[in-house]
């Protein structure tokens, strides 16, 4: 448009050939002209403006914000200006990328190692017309891979959950009329009105406040709502600082205000977050990779089977075709097919045990990866605290101190005299009651069904006001007038009149000590006003110092009937305490090899108080700031990461950079948090748990485990169910792997021997049942033993097919086909052909075996009467099924017809029991010289340190 317009321009002042005139332009042409010439410099000025990071924004006035954003802050932008802004910035909103069709995510499941094995097993079983296996093997890899996508598909919706930050509306200022419209529609330079209750839809720097204070915890961990400022700043600071800036995504909590948007979408620092979360990948589990290893080693087994086999019947002179079948046959029957199905089984029991200990977990392998946690980082408010104010402390102007006992905003509790623990009622202590009553009435906070309702400071001076029994003591007054608090005079008052008609109107004062006391003329001395003094005025100054350094909040009361002249009260402390049962968590988890490290936004001395009082840590020197972390070396931090326990004014850039430092540092972490600040580490370390109460949407889809009550002891039993998984799953190994190594080598004997096939097919598939059955899954089920909490954290390294497994399956495997062989060997008549009588003793042999090795399979280390024989329910039952189903194959007329069996004497039932039973007596009497040795081992080891 613009460039037609200006080629017809060209052309009035063309020539005409060689006597060439000027041809006059026309007043409108002229005008047109000269008007796109300014709108090409307006959309070339509109396309130039960028987004402020908040630390830049903060220190610039209002005459800078309105040059460098080109906004008039009583009109606000023109439709004009959004338009080509938007072009520019986006929409302001969170876009994720295209996801993977879930074809293909289902098929990148089929990439485990070991699901590949028993895949490359059942084509080999339908090239040698084993098509029971074949399908046997398929239907357990869909299983299994079916459970693990369904699993992995409703937990991978963090990016999703970040857009419900943004809230769907907003009060903007365009062209000069205040608008309602969609959040998404911002665009940085648009002026928005804030007011209590609104959520900010953007970052935004404040350019006019009225008593504004706002929610950040789910931003910076900060209990308190931050007081909210317009004015320019100086200096450097981090982002719990920048009290003229508002992030989106928090929540206004009170006041009004107005500002000019800095920063939309991804260019917020919500939006920071967000480009970390995508490009944080949640890091494979110590069980995914122990099973790719143990695919590995099995898959190298068979070739090893297969390449020994081919040799021997080579060296004998028998067809290398035939010993090439052999051979793989065998492989695949080597092949635990139902490992899979079991590991599956036994972590979605651990899932439902957990579930009933109020734990859900969203990703069945991060079950057993708590067994090798050796650090967790924990998140301080709404964590390892409440996220409730509490009073916990009380000093009076004329000395008197008092304790407070209870948590949280609830009458439960109550106010103790020092030192004599006297407990404090009503007015029974005239000083203290009027400090409480000061609380009570300059107070605009309720709670009601255990509910509060306003802030967290005021909500909890009405606790206290609950505990003393004197929470109705605001009925006895009528408000005429409120000063509310603001950021400069740092104090809010009451004007009331008592409601006893004799009485004069009385105003309550509280907040700041400094700001308080320059309105104090006297102080209350045992219900007797009394001049104040500079020397007491140090003294409460010192005072507050004292209860600060412990982290605590500290507020001034006073009450009098002129401004001026009124009666100092005393101090209030306040903090948002450690939950119930964390420091005992913190200590068991400790003594079992599980380090605990706290990461919070909060100022140094409120997390070195809180620290302290849960046992993490006695000195300063066990601290960091998040400045110190950013300015380290990655390596450096890894170096120096284990000596500290409490990282304080962190961001979630800092969180992520300590997540990734222990994990360089070789650990395995956990991270527990309930804010979106949380979200990145929760996402980036190994195990990410969750709040379910206090915990944002964002935290809960990032992490893998929820807390549904918030306890963050419940992980204690999360820790001891991981290390019982894993146990249960070698239980299992050593079972089944002993199992098919013996039927495995029993045949391979035979075979080289030039025996004939000690069992026939129908059998073979019978012990199948068994090996992969019920009694085999059984193994998976054994309740979890008491003593694993105190074990120290599995190494990451270790195996699930170590050497110690290893010796246990040789011995197990070694008796079974020693006991087995020789009775296949006194059985088989002088012509060396197989009779039914000869593989019914050799079946029944090697099934009574697989049920005693099952029975010492229970545990690797405990001996079968320190377990009990009555622990696992399901054990017992699917072993008296196997038993009952081997006497039917005996002696029921239709099935030994299958399975070419015949009747057996009781004689010969008692024999193999009592040589079966050998595999039983045998592992139990390796258990006791292990533990033995192991005394012995402990004891020279103590000492040697005495």
């Amino acid at each position: 448009m613009v460039e037609t317009r200006f080629s017809k321009f060209l052309q009035k002042l063309g020539f005409s050939g060689a006597d060439h005139q000027y041809e006059p332009l026309e007043t409108g042409e002229l005008e047109t002209l000269f008007d796109e010439q300014y709108e090409l410099k307006e959309i070339e000025r509109e396309r130039a403006v960028v987004a402020l990071t908040p630390k830049d924004a903060s220190k610039c006035n209002k005459v800078e914000l309105a040059r460098i954003f080109y906004v008039d802050f009583q009109k606000g932008l023109s439709e004009f200006a959004v338009t080509h802004r938007r072009l520019v910035h986006g929409w302001n909103e969170f876009v994720t990328e295209k996801s993977e069709p879930m074809w293909k995510r289902y098929l990148e499941q089929f990439k485990n190692p070991l699901i590949l094995l028993l895949l490359a097993s059942a084509l080999v079983s339908i090239f040698t017309k084993n098509y029971e296996d074949a399908i046997s093997i398929t239907m357990a890899v869909l299983i299994v891979v079916s459970v693990a996508f369904i699993q992995e598909y409703r937990s991978e919706k963090s990016l999703e959950e970040l857009t419900k930050l943004v809230p769907p509306e907003c009060h903007c200022l365009r062209e000069g009329k205040l608008q309602h419209l969609l959040a998404r529609d911002l665009v940085p330079g648009d002026i928005v009105a804030l007011s209590t209750g609104d959520r900010i839809p953007a970052d935004i720097r404040l350019i006019e406040v009225t008593d504004f204070q706002v929610d950040e915890s789910s931003f910076t961990g900060e209990a308190e709502p931050c007081n909210k400022t317009d004015m320019q700043l100086k200096g450097e600071g981090d982002h719990t600082t920048l009290s003229n800036i508002v992030f989106m995504g928090t929540l206004v909590q009170y006041g009004n205000a107005q500002g000019v948007v800095i920063g939309t979408g991804e260019s917020s620092q919500f939006g920071e977050v967000f480009k970390m979360m995508r490009a944080e990948e949640t890091p494979k589990t110590p069980l995914q990779k122990n099973m790719d290893n143990l695919g590995k080693q099995l898959t190298l087994f068979s070739f090893c089977v297969i390449g020994v086999i081919i040799l021997t019947g080579w060296l004998q002179g028998k067809p290398i075709l035939s010993m090439f079948t052999i051979g793989v046959s065998l492989a695949v029957a080597s092949i635990p097919e139902g490992l899979p199905i079991v590991v599956t089984i036994t972590l979605v029991l651990g899932v439902l045990r957990m579930a009933k200990k109020q734990v859900i977990v969203k990703k069945l392998p991060i079950v057993e990866t708590l067994g090798c946690c050796n650090v967790i980082c924990s998140d301080k408010t709404g964590t390892l605290t409440a996220n409730e104010m509490t009073v916990t402390q009380l000093l009076t102007s004329d000395g008197l101190r008092a304790e407070v006992s209870g948590v949280g905003y609830n009458g439960q509790g109550a106010v103790y005299l020092l030192p004599s623990k006297v407990v404090i009622k009503d007015f029974s202590n005239i000083s203290v009651g009027k400090l409480v009553e000061a609380g009570c009435v300059a107070n605009n906070a309720s709670i009601r069904n255990r509910t509060m309702v306003g802030q967290p400071t005021e909500g909890a001076l009405i606790a206290l006001a609950m505990k003393m029994g004197l929470l109705n003591i605001k009925d006895s007054y009528v408000r005429k007038r409120e000063i509310p608090f603001s950021s400069e005079q740092k104090w809010m008052a009451v004007h009331c009149k008592p409601k006893k008609e004799e009485q004069e109107d009385i105003y309550f004062m509280k907040g700041a000590l400094e700001e308080v006391v320059h309105h104090c003329t006297t102080y209350n001395n045992g219900g007797i006003p009394l001049p104040l003094t500079p020397q007491q005025k140090s003294f409460w100054q010192e005072e507050e110092k004292k209860m600060g350094l412990l982290g605590q909040r500290v507020l001034a009361l006073a009450s009098g009937s002129n401004l001026e002249q009124m009666t100092f009260l005393g101090l209030v402390g306040l903090i948002d305490p450690p939950r119930v049962g964390v420091k005992d968590a913190v200590r068991v988890l400790s003594e079992s090899g599980v380090c605990v490290k706290m990461i919070t936004g909060d100022a140094m001395e409120t997390a070195f108080a809180i620290g302290r009082s849960i046992g993490l840590c006695t000195k300063r020197t066990s601290t960091m700031s998040g400045k110190e972390v950013e300015t380290m070396e990655p390596r450096q931090l890894a170096e120096h990461i284990g000596k500290i326990s409490v990282f304080y004014r962190t961001s979630p850039k800092h969180k992520l950079k300590i997540i990734k430092a222990l994990q360089d540092s070789g650990a395995i972490v956990a991270m527990t948090g309930d804010g979106v600040n949380d979200a990145v580490a929760l996402k980036a370390a190994d195990i990410g748990i969750a709040m379910g109460k206090m915990g944002t949407d964002v935290s809960k889809e990032a992490a893998n485990m929820i807390l549904v009550d918030d306890d963050f002891s419940a992980i204690i039993s999360a820790v001891e169910e991981g290390k019982g998984i894993f146990h249960n799953i070698k239980n299992f190994v050593r079972f089944q792997l002993s199992t098919s190594i013996s039927a495995l080598s029993l045949i391979a004997l035979s075979t080289v021997c030039n025996l004939p096939t000690p069992l026939n097919a129908m059998q073979i598939l019978w012990i199948n049942i068994i090996m992969d059955g019920l009694p085999a899954q059984s193994l998976g089920v054994e309740p979890v033993d008491k003593d694993t909490l105190r074990q120290p954290p599995r190494k990451i390294k270790a195996t699930i097919l170590n050497k110690a497994l290893f010796v246990k399956i040789l011995l197990s495997a070694s008796v079974i086909i020693s006991g087995t062989f020789f009775i296949f060997w006194k059985e088989i008549p002088k012509d060396n052909t197989s009779t039914p009588r000869t593989t019914t003793m050799t079946f029944t042999c090697f099934v009574f075996f697989d049920l005693f090795n099952a029975l010492t399979c229970r545990s690797q280390t405990k001996l079968i009467f320190q377990m009990g024989f009555f622990q696992n329910h399901m054990f017992l039952y699917s072993v008296l099924g196997s038993l009952l189903g081997q006497l039917a194959v005996i002696y029921f007329p239709p099935l030994q017809k299958i399975f070419q069996t015949e009747d057996l004497e009781v004689v010969d039932l008692m024999f193999l029991i009592s040589l079966t039973s050998s595999v039983f007596i045998l592992s139990e009497l390796f258990k006791l010289c292990e533990k033995v040795c192991f005394a012995s081992k402990n004891a020279q080891i103590h000492l040697a340190s005495v």
